[in-house]
């Protein structure tokens, strides 16, 4: 899953919240003598941990209210007509913000007369700000534009998926974030230009992704000849359906047109052509052999920051890279079993070479096979949907949906992810898959795929998280990328003990996607802390899977410029498994896997440290 708009550090994207009802037996009450008038029900106090939701939920709007891009997200039309200010003054102004609740939030409430969940929540809320804090030193390191987190292509997408038009102002709001869009992409390049004068630079290849897709962007009507662009089609298509509703007349919609279409050659058109422009002059300047971060200015620093922040552990580097080696030769033999189960003659390498080659594994390349792909992983996903009922208490009432990649984001090979959507359910969750090369798409991998994206994956677990109402509605946007992947791939493992994977061919795609994990915690930190190179690092991705060339590259290159980020997803499922296990041990006979399974997803993304804190209260309740 990708959420993450880009390196910058925005306000905390996150939804406004209700107070959460209390177990404090802290009320007061009224004495002997206080008179109560007839008819008037005694007030009581609030305990600690009412008054402290009350709190948050007064500043977490305030704190949402400076995203307007999240406010779309989560379905919500205030402040509809901008974007979010990506200078590096707001990011401070923010911060600073963020310091001062901190500092009223621990002056003002005693930590010791809240219930066990609002200590969480005060907990987060702290450990949010820390990590922003921590980080703000490092924002001459971060790659502001890559072809992987590529705001460049993100915006675009964003008006296109998540900015509806149901009514005449909405498509106004629509043209002025054209032109605010174009303000952003100005500041962001400012920011890139800044970490290039400090010799920060993502390498060749991102250069050439960023202004690969930049340029689609620009290429076509309204700006020159040829098929319309995808934000101009999409103005078209939103504003003639405008005029199906009966919401507009012709020559409103005609205006409104006009528009977007001044909007789009005035502001939208020069601002990406200064993008193209600069990075086209400026790629002269990046390493063509790409490394990792570790090169940089205090680049070592970095990235164990970034390790700490993707992961929410104290593990190292090397710490790290050595999990991955001894889950890499654990998970070899496990397929090593499946080839021998299936009764391949010859020995991994060759398996691997079958399964990447052979016709009965992939789609056809055409719009057929890209339609086929999309439709077996919706019965796929229907299927494990009515087990659902016997693994969890807690179910989502979000729809999902698959979808193909837009043409002007889509990469071959590159990985499928979902994006949430909204509390309401007004907008279903979105697995999107890339489709553009089927031949890296095996037909063996994608069911686990679909698990991890879909159910009892992202979507269940976001959408769960979105629709809790006992905590503060902070907590249910939160988004910590160990948990959130960790439970990805617990998915993949735990869909076969609901009845996934019939096939041996299948339940051997399912180690591959492990694998897959396992060898990014090896690359990752090999890149960044041991000086790999790209080339190093796809040739040991080659050796230990059987993924398409194209999208290890494509992997390998999303390592390299999105640092401790892909460690994130192995740390956060082996944790899932060990808090299981322990559970399991403590509990015996009385372990409920409903029960386990509502307390990891019953209280939104938690650092990893917290969610042991919340399975260990578990247990000791069920004993």
């Amino acid at each position: 899953m990708r959420t993450k708009l880009s390196t910058i550090t925005l306000a905390v994207l996150l939804a406004a919240c209700q107070p959460n009802p209390s177990n404090d037996n802290g009320t007061s009450q009224p004495s002997a003598s206080t008179k109560i008038a007839p008819e008037t029900k005694p007030m009581t106090a609030q305990s600690e941990s009412e008054r402290i939701n009350d709190w948050f939920a007064k500043k977490h709007e305030q704190q949402l209210q400076l995203s307007p891009i999240m406010l779309t997200f989560l379905g919500r039309k205030d402040h509809y007509d901008k974007v979010d200010i990506m200078t590096e003054a707001e990011e401070i102004r923010q911060l600073a913000w963020q310091k001062q609740n901190v500092e009223e939030l621990k002056a003002n409430f005693d930590y010791e007369k809240l219930n066990d969940e609002a200590k969480i929540s005060y907990d987060i809320w702290v450990y949010q700000y820390e990590q922003a804090a921590e980080g703000q030193q490092y924002n001459q390191n971060n790659y502001v534009f890559t072809q992987m987190q590529g705001i460049q292509a993100f915006l675009a997408q964003f008006l296109i998926n998540f900015h509806k038009v149901d009514e005449e102002a909405d498509m106004l709001a629509y043209n002025q974030r054209i032109s605010g869009i174009s303000q952003a992409m100005a500041d962001l390049l400012v920011r890139a230009q800044a970490n290039a004068s400090k010799g920060v630079r993502p390498p060749r290849f991102a250069y050439q992704g960023v202004i690969e897709q930049a340029q689609a962007l620009i290429t076509g009507a309204p700006f020159f000849e040829g098929s319309d662009t995808a934000l101009w089609a999409d103005a078209k298509r939103k504003v003639a359906a405008l005029v199906e509703a009966g919401k507009i007349k012709q020559p409103r919609a005609d205006e409104l047109l006009a528009q977007a279409k001044q909007a789009l050659l005035s502001d939208f058109l020069p601002s990406y052509q200064a993008l193209v422009a600069w990075f086209s002059k400026d790629i002269v300047n990046t390493d063509e052999i790409a490394t990792g971060v570790g090169k940089q200015p205090n680049g070592k620093n970095y990235y164990n920051f970034k390790l700490k922040s993707s992961t929410t552990t104290n593990l190292t580097a090397d710490e790290i890279h050595q999990i991955g080696l001894d889950e890499v030769a654990r998970i070899t033999e496990e397929m090593i079993a499946i080839k021998d189960k299936v009764a391949f003659e010859g020995d991994l390498q060759a398996f691997f070479s079958f399964v990447k080659t052979d016709q009965q594994f992939f789609y056809s390349d055409t719009d057929g096979g890209r339609q086929s792909y999309i439709s077996d992983t919706e019965s796929y996903l229907a299927e494990i949907n009515k087990q659902l009922p016997n693994f969890f208490g807690l179910l989502p009432k979000a729809n999902l949906v698959v979808k193909r990649v837009e043409p002007f984001r889509e990469q071959d090979g590159a990985a499928q992810h979902y994006y949430p959507g909204t509390p309401d359910g007004s907008r279903a969750g979105v697995y999107y898959a890339h489709l553009s090369d089927m031949t890296s798409m095996p037909k063996n991998e994608m069911e686990g795929i679909a698990y991890h994206e879909g159910n009892p994956g992202h979507h269940m677990q976001i959408s769960i998280a979105q629709e809790l109402t006992d905590v503060p509605q902070f907590r249910t946007q939160a988004r910590f990328t160990a948990y959130i992947e960790g439970w990805g791939l617990y998915a993949e493992l735990l869909a076969k003990e609901m009845g996934g994977y019939q096939s041996d061919f299948s339940d051997f795609g399912r180690l591959v996607n492990e694998i897959w994990r396992a060898v990014r915690l090896v690359v990752d930190t090999g890149l960044h802390s041991k000086g790999w190179t790209e080339a190093q690092a796809i040739a040991y991705f080659k050796a230990k899977t059987p993924v398409s060339p194209e999208a290890i590259t494509s992997e390998v290159r999303r390592y390299i410029v999105w640092p401790g980020q892909a460690t994130a997803y192995k740390l956060g499922m082996l944790r899932i498994l060990a808090l299981r296990a322990k559970a399991e041990k403590e509990l015996a006979g009385k372990f409920d896997i409903k029960g386990f399974h509502d307390t990891v997803l019953g209280g939104g993304a938690v650092p990893l440290a917290i969610l042991e804190r919340r399975v260990d209260s578990w247990i000791a309740k069920m004993k």
